[in-house]
C-alpha cells in the first residue's frame, strides 16, 4: 500500500514540476527557470540534499523556494510550514 501512495507522489511530483517551470522568455539575461506557481502540499521526503534556492517575485515569476529532487525541482511556497522547517535544519 505504501509503495501505491510512493508511486503516486512520485507522479504527482513530475507532473507538478512540469507545470510550475517555465523558461523565462529567451535574452542574455535568461539563464534559469523560474517558478511560476508554487506548492504547499508537504513534499519533504522527495527533497534530495541540503541546498535550496530562494526566488523572488519577478514578472511571472512568483516567490518560491526552490528544491531539487530526484525528479527535478520543486517550487515550494515559502510560506509553507514544512519549507519553513527543510529551510532551518
Amino acid at each position: 500500500m505504501q509503495s501505491i501512495y510512493r508511486e503516486k507522489l512520485k507522479l504527482l511530483l513530475v507532473c507538478f514540476s512540469s507545470l510550475v517551470t517555465a523558461k523565462s522568455p529567451p535574452g542574455p539575461r535568461s539563464k534559469r527557470p523560474c517558478c511560476v506557481d508554487v506548492t504547499d502540499i508537504d513534499m519533504s521526503p522527495e527533497v534530495v540534499g541540503e541546498t535550496y534556492r530562494e526566488q523572488a517575485a519577478r514578472g511571472r515569476c512568483v516567490k518560491a523556494i526552490i528544491f531539487n529532487t530526484e525528479y527535478g525541482q520543486l517550487c515550494a511556497d515559502p510560506k509553507a510550514q514544512w519549507v519553513k522547517d527543510r529551510k532551518s535544519c
